[in-house]
């Protein structure tokens, strides 16, 4: 796929995209840098794992900014405490090209996206199941469960 294309994708999906999705974007995002400054780190090559590594540092600072504290004040100043120590965290793996402080902070990346992706597949759950209630459906009983085989 041509860079234009590839653009045009990025710029497509992320205009359609819930802010659920929106930030599990970030989540993948900051965790590719990382991982890709790794790479480049163990074969030292310095320019390009600063350039991945200020990329990550600012997608978790946008995640950081983006909280929104008049919805839970507490559960964003813990995200906040939370994003400040990975982003100090990237920052040292920067400057001190010491591969043990970028997997620290990728382990808090890593952990964070798997705990939004159990949300996001609770709300969708949750959605499906409000809609299937909107739907006035009747209630599975014995008989319909009866007639239903799995077997052939």
């Amino acid at each position: 796929m041509s860079n234009n294309a590839a653009d045009t994708y990025l710029r497509t999906k992320v205009l359609t995209a819930t802010p659920e999705q929106l930030q599990m974007m970030l989540y993948d995002g900051a965790i590719r840098f990382a991982e890709q400054a790794g790479l480049a780190i163990g074969v030292k090559d310095f320019e390009k794992s600063h350039d991945l590594l200020s990329r990550a540092q600012k997608i978790v600072l946008e995640m950081q900014c983006g909280l929104k504290r008049s919805v839970s004040p507490d559960l964003c100043d813990k995200l906040s405490a939370l994003y400040t120590f990975v982003h100090r965290r990237l920052v040292e793996a920067n400057t001190k090209h010491e591969l043990p402080l970028l997997e620290e902070a990728l382990q808090i990346l890593r952990y964070q996206r798997e705990t939004w992706a159990m949300l996001m597949q609770k709300l969708a759950q949750g959605k499906a199941a409000k809609m299937a209630m909107k739907l006035d459906m009747p209630a599975p009983d014995a008989r319909m469960e009866a007639s239903i085989s799995l077997r052939g």
